[in-house]
């Protein structure tokens, strides 16, 4: 599953990223926010009309991504 597909409100481990599918920019700005492996990572909201960006809780920080970057960030549900 990719984070572009976790269920509003459920934890998540970051299992990987693939970086090669992000822009360089993204990439780095992704890295200084504290995504990384092994990360718990949670989605908080989503825009009313195509869903996009959706807001995701990653550490104490609250972090907006389009769904295309979050598509690229695959992770497994864990117990709340």
């Amino acid at each position: 599953m990719n984070l572009a597909d976790l269920p509003l409100n459920r934890p998540a481990r970051v299992l990987g990223i693939a970086w090669g599918e992000l822009a360089e920019a993204t990439a780095r700005r992704l890295r200084e926010l504290g995504f990384d492996e092994g990360v718990t990572v949670e989605t908080m909201h989503a825009a009313p009309f195509g869903r996009d960006p959706i807001a995701c809780r990653v550490g104490r920080m609250t972090v907006a991504l389009r769904r295309a970057q979050a598509r690229a960030i695959a992770v497994i549900e864990i117990a709340a």
